[in-house]
């Protein structure tokens, strides 16, 4: 149900975003893993880093999106 800017969450959905939310995570952790292992290479490949340092860039701001629906800053 839509209330204006906030809509009614049911429990089936707030599953479903809190599953999202975690594999975002998950992938965010594997990319910084990643990003610190080519960092740390002597001769490391600068078009692959500035390449994973925009997908975790991505998946920050989806995580954000998500987190922002799940916990909306009401104010009061």
């Amino acid at each position: 149900m839509e209330l204006g800017y906030f809509a009614v969450m049911d429990a089936q959905d707030e599953m479903l975003l809190r599953e999202q939310l975690g594999e975002l995570r998950s992938k965010h952790r594997e990319l910084d893993a990643r990003l610190a292992e080519i960092e740390l290479a002597a001769a490391h490949d600068q078009l692959t880093l500035t390449r994973l340092k925009k997908q975790k860039l991505v998946l920050k701001d989806q995580i954000n999106r998500l987190e922002d629906r799940l916990f909306p800053d009401i104010i009061a």
